[in-house]
């Protein structure tokens, strides 16, 4: 049975899940808003369906602790190296079912997807807020090379399995799917949330290397190359960057315009 969710808001929306007995969600420690008194907060290094959540599970049964501290450990360390939070809050109900809310990181709009167990989710890495505890979670790494070329590392949080899971991102959210345009879409690396295992995801140069591709490199604010997505399935994308990419564009813009500031006071 799928978690009952609420979204309210129009531009800064906000997520409440109406827990039963037996059903939990996990979330990023940044993400909770507020709960009833009935729902219970523990924060675990361990994420459902990960190598770490099945050695605890086995030590629980025969013992195996030190076995369970090793791959707390790997599943701890490949998050850092993601930059991911360390740690997860579950939250579950005692005594009936309980209230529990969500937000995301940005001001923005939140998208409930329900795996069904046939297809999983890719997400940025800060766009996850909360997912049932039957859904598995892992860091997925696109390689170094696809990572260097997108200005953002390519460092994914993938979902299966069956369950809820809920994302958010910046300012309005629109799904998009890359079969309905010919089969391929090209997107600014700060503007992609989350998108279907059944959507390919690359990185391609804008353009052959002449004087209006540097332009493009040196005032465009995106550099050489896009983000593509390519296949059939959904795609979700934000119309708010974040913080980093405005960052660069209002730096690319006042490059291109150096006036900019002394006639506008650098707003």
């Amino acid at each position: 049975m799928a978690i009952a969710c609420k979204i309210t808001g129009e531009f800064a929306q906000s997520l409440t899940c109406q827990l039963n007995e037996g059903q939990s969600v996990i979330a990023d420690s940044t993400k909770f808003r507020w709960k009833t008194t009935n729902v219970a907060i523990e924060t675990r290094l361990t994420t459902p369906g990960g190598s770490a959540d099945a050695a605890r599970k086995q030590a629980q049964q025969s013992g195996g602790l030190l076995k369970a501290a090793l791959a707390t450990a790997t599943e701890v360390g490949k998050r850092a190296l993601a930059g991911q939070s360390l740690a997860f809050q579950w939250f579950s109900p005692n005594g009936g079912s309980g209230l529990v809310a969500f937000a995301g990181e940005l001001p923005g709009q939140i998208r409930i997807l329900e795996l069904d167990g046939s297809t999983g989710w890719r997400t940025e890495s800060r766009a996850f807020i909360c997912a049932e505890s039957t859904v598995s979670y892992d860091i997925d790494f696109a390689g170094l090379n696809l990572g260097r070329r997108s200005r953002e590392g390519l460092i994914f949080e993938h979902f299966t399995g069956q369950g809820t899971l809920i994302i958010g991102g910046g300012g309005s959210l629109v799904e998009l799917n890359p079969s309905s345009y010919g089969g391929k879409i090209q997107i600014h690396g700060g503007a992609v949330v989350a998108f279907a295992d059944s959507v390919s995801f690359g990185i391609e140069r804008i353009g052959a290397m002449n004087a209006q591709t540097a332009m493009n490199a040196v005032f465009g604010g995106q550099g050489l190359n896009l983000v593509t997505l390519s296949g059939d399935g959904p795609v979700v994308i934000q119309s708010t960057l974040h913080r980093e990419f405005e960052s660069e564009e209002r730096h690319d813009a006042r490059a291109a315009n150096p006036l900019r500031d002394g006639l506008l006071g650098g707003l």
